[in-house]
């Protein structure tokens, strides 16, 4: 019904976070300075103002809610490239220009060749993968990707010592080139022989973005082979495989404009272009005015957290479709989760931290703080697994039954606190533990007024069982600096969402002692957790290829974070927010749509299909 109203809006009119919290606003990265486009980038009409307008809207597609401030580069090494729709390498890499081997669908939480010619293949032991790369696979100079560019780009990473490659090295020993179509991954080792990590090693294949050995060499020598000077390089002369390629960027706007020599329409890829022209992505203030732009049908995709975003065409008829016509509405991936610092008095005892998290009423969080765009925790019981079809499959949710708590239980909260003898002795309405207050700040950033109305009803929570809280919302850069020292008492993050590594790297996430011995710990487990079954079954889980004993194993660890609670996820939300306005174009990704594609922005992993789909409203 909705998708009919909004096709028969947009004949008759054109309507003129990862914001990581708030309802129309979000952290704004700071702009940083890039050099002017030349003549020959930008488009004539738009040269000086960078005007979206003066694009063909017929063959636009614009987005929101991904680039904040000025491109800085182009360099997959770089460490601030800010240029969100060209390099963002994650576990669902940005497919627009640079190309991965393989694209996550986390829908069915499989891999899809791209670059590579079918499945990845293991040797006996595990200490190897073999790669095929596709026949068709072009650069844009129109010469073929080999797998000597794949090795070139591990090595590159690895040589020059980017972030990517630091970490790279630890589970991949070394990259090599058998002939022009066969690439070996060679897995870092241990004294047995065992493969240090075969998961985080696989979850490269998807996330690494291959670039060009020729073009390497050509960044090496301009840079004089200095490796800090090769990361810095601005790369705006690069050579890639993808669909897209750079037209135009500057404050104002980054424009990607399609190759229609793409190799991708060959029969063995997609056999076809996508079908936007252009790629438009217009630099906003902030997400309030990206907002306006969407409902305004300036903007054709958004990443964008808007509160009661049912109202958009519930209230107000714009032709806005989300992937799921009922809420949730997203697709939701990821798990904003509660940690304790379990160093501080009174927040070491886990009878402290389950109170709190037995008291706190999810249900006002995912209905206020979340306007409804996260399932809740009667619909899919709290594990470390999020909410998709493939991952609830890896537990076992009647077993964690007994675990699990109701909604808001103040009554049971209160009980587990007097039963372990925490209790108010001074009649101040807070109780004491080893004779002090039980007292503590919780914190997230400013400005995240979703995270900032959760702690406030973690807060409400906290004072219905006897328990100080007080939110702190500091400037971003300082909650980072806390949380990443451990100077905190109760802290919020977002963990990893969906991807080839997951549920495991989530798990290490939650409750890995691996980041207890680090001074500056970016990593997870911020509270100091310490649990020794749950590393061994950490240890276990990469080497693993039973499903039934993966299950008992992810089972197991829900059982640990329920019944401990060094930390507590508190909403499921959308990796990506995915929301579109169906003024200009149609046939986005909708669940049950039969397509299997992610709603992913039309851009990450192999959420990409979705360009090949799209349809012009009045075409």
């Amino acid at each position: 019904m909705k998708k009919l109203i909004a096709l028969l809006l947009a004949l008759v009119m054109v309507i003129g976070l990862a914001a990581c919290g708030g309802s129309t606003t979000t952290e704004t990265k700071a702009s940083a300075a890039t050099e002017a486009p030349t003549q020959a980038e930008a488009p004539a009409e738009t040269e000086a103002a960078g005007n979206t307008t003066d694009l063909p809207r017929d063959e636009t597609l614009y987005f929101a809610g991904q680039q904040w401030g000025t491109v800085n580069d182009y360099n997959p090494m770089s460490a601030n490239s800010n240029n969100a729709m060209v390099i963002a390498q994650g576990d669902a890499s940005r497919v627009l220009v640079y190309e991965t081997l393989y694209m996550w669908n986390p829908l069915d939480a499989k891999m899809y060749p791209l670059l590579a010619d079918g499945d990845p293949v293991w040797n006996d032991n595990r200490t190897e993968i073999t790669v095929k790369i596709k026949a068709d696979a072009k650069w844009n100079d129109g010469t073929p990707v080999t797998a000597k560019d794949v090795a070139a780009t591990y090595h590159a990473h690895v040589d020059y010592n980017s972030s990517t490659g630091a970490e790279m090295k630890s589970y991949i020993a070394d990259v090599v080139a058998q002939d022009d179509s066969t690439v070996v991954f060679k897995l870092t080792t241990d004294d047995s022989g065992e493969a240090v990590n075969p998961v985080l090693a696989e979850r490269y294949l998807p996330m690494l973005y291959i670039m060009q050995e020729n073009y390497l060499k050509t960044v090496a020598d301009r840079n004089n082979n200095d490796a800090e000077a090769i990361k810095m390089d601005k790369m705006d002369d690069l050579v890639t495989s993808g669909p897209y390629k750079k037209y135009f960027d500057n404050d104002q706007n980054v424009v990607l404009i399609r190759d229609d020599n793409y190799w991708g329409q060959a029969d063995s890829m997609w056999g076809k272009l996508p079908v936007p022209k252009y790629i438009s992505h217009p630099i906003f203030k902030d997400n309030a005015a990206a907002t306006t732009a969407f409902q305004n049908g300036d903007i054709d995709v958004a990443q964008i957290f808007i509160t009661d975003l049912q109202k958009l065409w519930l209230e107000q008829d714009l032709p806005v479709s989300t992937y799921v016509d009922e809420a949730p509405y997203q697709l939701c991936m990821t798990m904003p989760t509660l940690f304790f610092n379990t160093e501080v008095e009174g927040l070491d005892q886990v009878a402290v931290r389950k109170a709190i998290a037995m008291a706190v009423d999810y249900d006002q969080v995912i209905s206020s703080a979340m306007s409804g765009q996260s399932p809740t925790f009667a619909d899919v019981p709290r594990s470390v697994m999020n909410p998709t079809d493939a991952e609830q499959a890896m537990v076992d949710q009647d077993a964690l039954k007994e675990y699990q708590w109701s909604n808001a239980d103040v009554e049971g909260a209160k009980k587990l606190l007097d039963d372990a003898g925490i209790v108010d002795t001074d009649g101040d309405g807070i109780r004491e533990y080893n004779g002090k207050n039980l007292s503590y700040k919780a914190e997230c950033p400013t400005g995240w007024s979703d995270w900032n109305a959760t702690l406030e009803i973690v807060a409400a929570a906290g004072k219905n069982i006897g328990i100080n809280i007080e939110t702190y919302f500091p400037e971003a850069a300082n909650y980072s600096t806390d949380y990443s020292t451990g100077n905190f008492e109760i802290t919020m993050q977002s963990g990893p969402g969906t991807s080839v590594a997951n549920p495991y790297m989530r798990c290490r996430f939650f409750m890995s002692s691996d980041y207890n011995d680090l001074e500056v710990n970016f990593s997870g487990n911020f509270g100091h957790y310490q649990n020794d079954r749950v590393d061994e079954i950490l240890a276990a889980i990469p080497h693993e290829t039973d499903d039934a004993k993966l299950k008992d194993y992810y089972t197991e660890l829900s059982k640990i974070m329920l019944e401990d609670c060094p930390c507590v996820p508190l909403m499921y939300r959308p990796q990506v927010f995915h929301e579109v306005n169906e003024s200009v174009w149609t046939n986005y990704p909708q669940k049950d749509d039969g397509t299997n594609v992610p709603p992913m922005d039309c851009t990450d992993g192999y959420g990409v299909a979705a360009l090949y789909n799209l349809e012009l409203i009045d075409g």
